[in-house]
C-alpha cells in the first residue's frame, strides 16, 4: 500500500479579442492531487509460503553454524587447558628429575676424585642433566603456548592472561562402551546439513510456482482539484479496482531449467547430509576404539613406570657399590623418565578423546540433554 501526493503548477497563453489589436494574455493555476494506493497477490500456488519456509530453514541452519563454532571453540578451549594442566605436571616432573640427576652427578664427581671411576662417568651424568634440563625448557615453552591460546579463545589479548600453576588431575570420565545413536542429532553440523535440504527442498516449489499464472489485485482511491480543501471533497473522489493476471506463454525452457537446477541443489543437500551423518558416526566409533585402546595402554604403561623406577632405584645403588658402570646408570635413568613422561602424556590423551567423543556426540552422552534443532530427517517432497 502506498500513500502519494502531488502539487503542480501550470500556465499558457490566451487572445482576446479578434481584431489585430488583439491582446495576448498569460493564465497560471494550481492543481493539487492525493492518492492511496493498495496491491494484493494472493499466495495461490505457494511461491511466498514455500519462500518463507526455505528462508526459516536458512535460518535455523544458520543457528547450527553458529552453535558447531561455539562447540569446537570451548572443545579446544577445554584441550588446550587440560594440555597446560599436563605441563604444569610434567614440569614438576621434570624439577624433580633434575634434582635426582644432580645428586646423582655429586655422587659421580665425589667417585671421580676419590679414583674410582674415569672422567667419562662425569661426563655421561653432565650430560643427562643438560638433556633433563632442555626438556624442561620445551615444556615450559609449550605451557606458555597454551597459555596464549586460552587467552585468545576468551577473547583477550595473550600477553593479558597468567594462569599459575596448580595440580592436575588427571581423572577420565568414565566413557560408554556404546551410545544411543539417537544422540548425534544435536550435532550443529548435522542439524545445519539438514536444514539446508530443507531450504533446498522449498526452494523447488518457490521454481515450480513459475509454471502458473500470477494474479494481482489492486484498488486505489484519490481526489484533486485546484484547492487543497478540494482533495478532502467527496465530489471529487476518484477510485478503482481490478484485478490483472500474468502468464508466461514462451520462456525457451527457463522455468524448467531453474526447476532443474533446484533439484539438483536439492539433491546434493541430500548427498552433503548422508556424508556428514555418516562422518559422524566415523567419529564417534573412532572416539570410542580410542578410548578403549588408551584406557589399556594406560595400564601397561603403570606397570612399565612402577617396574623402571625400581630398576633406576637398583642400578643407581648397585653403581654406588660399584658394581655396575655409569652407563648402565644413564640407561635405567633414561628409561624411569621416558616412562614416567609416557604415563603422563597418555593420560592427557584419554582426557583429549573423552572431549572429542563429547565434541563427536553433539555435546556429551547424556541423554537426558535435549537435542538442538528439532527436524525430521528425511525431507519432505516437494509441491
Amino acid at each position: 500500500m502506498s500513500l502519494s501526493a502531488d502539487v503542480r503548477r501550470s500556465g499558457g497563453g490566451t487572445v482576446q479579442g479578434s481584431s489585430a489589436a488583439a491582446v495576448a494574455q498569460s493564465t497560471a493555476g494550481n492543481s493539487f492531487g492525493l492518492s492511496l494506493d493498495g496491491n494484493w497477490a494472493p499466495d495461490f500456488w505457494g511461491r511466498v509460503s514455500r519462500s518463507v519456509e526455505s528462508a526459516r530453514a536458512s535460518e535455523t541452519g544458520s543457528a547450527a553454524d553458529l552453535a558447531a563454532a561455539r562447540l569446537s571453540a570451548q572443545g579446544e578451549l577445554a584441550i588446550d587447558y587440560f594440555s597446560l594442566r599436563e605441563a604444569d605436571f610434567e614440569d614438576d616432573l621434570l624439577v624433580r628429575t633434575i634434582d635426582a640427576y644432580q645428586r646423582a652427578l655429586v655422587i659421580t664427581q665425589n667417585r671421580y676424585a676419590a679414583g674410582t671411576v674415569a672422567k667419562t662417568d662425569v661426563l655421561q651424568a653432565q650430560t643427562q642433566l643438560a638433556t633433563t634440563q632442555a626438556s624442561l625448557t620445551t615444556v615450559r615453552a609449550n605451557r606458555a603456548r597454551f597459555e596464549h591460546a586460552i587467552a585468545v579463545l576468551t577473547g583477550k589479548a595473550p600477553g593479558s592472561v597468567t594462569i599459575a600453576p596448580a595440580p592436575w588431575n588427571a581423572v577420565v570420565p568414565g566413557v560408554p562402551l556404546g551410545v544411543p545413536s539417537d544422540l548425534l542429532q544435536r550435532r550443529p553440523d548435522i542439524a545445519s546439513a539438514e536444514r539446508q535440504v530443507a531450504a533446498a527442498n522449498a526452494q523447488i516449489g518457490v521454481e515450480r510456482s513459475a509454471y502458473f499464472p500470477s494474479f494481482v489485485l489492486g484498488a486505489s482511491i484519490g481526489n484533486g482539484g485546484a484547492r487543497i480543501g478540494d482533495l478532502f471533497s467527496v465530489s471529487a473522489a476518484v477510485w478503482s479496482i481490478g484485478v490483472t493476471a500474468t502468464q508466461t506463454i514462451f520462456d525457451a525452457g527457463a522455468i524448467s531449467a531453474r526447476v532443474a537446477g533446484a533439484e539438483a541443489a536439492r539433491d546434493a543437500a541430500i548427498a552433503r547430509y548422508r556424508q556428514t551423518v555418516l562422518t559422524a558416526f566415523q567419529g564417534v566409533e573412532d572416539q570410542l576404539a580410542n578410548a578403549r585402546a588408551q584406557a589399556e595402554q594406560a595400564a601397561f604403561l603403570k606397570t612399565a613406570s612402577d617396574a623402571a623406577d625400581l630398576t633406576e632405584q637398583q642400578i643407581l645403588n648397585r653403581y654406588r657399590e660399584g658394581q655396575l658402570s655409569y652407563t648402565d646408570v644413564v640407561t635405567a635413568q633414561a628409561s624411569a623418565l621416558s616412562a614416567r613422561r609416557a604415563l603422563v602424556q597418555v593420560a592427557v590423551s584419554r582426557q583429549v578423546s573423552a572431549i572429542t567423543l563429547i565434541q563427536a556426540l553433539g555435546g556429551g552422552w547424556d541423554v537426558t540433554v535435549p537435542v538442538l534443532i528439532e527436524s525430521s530427517v528425511h525431507p519432505a517432497s516437494p509441491r
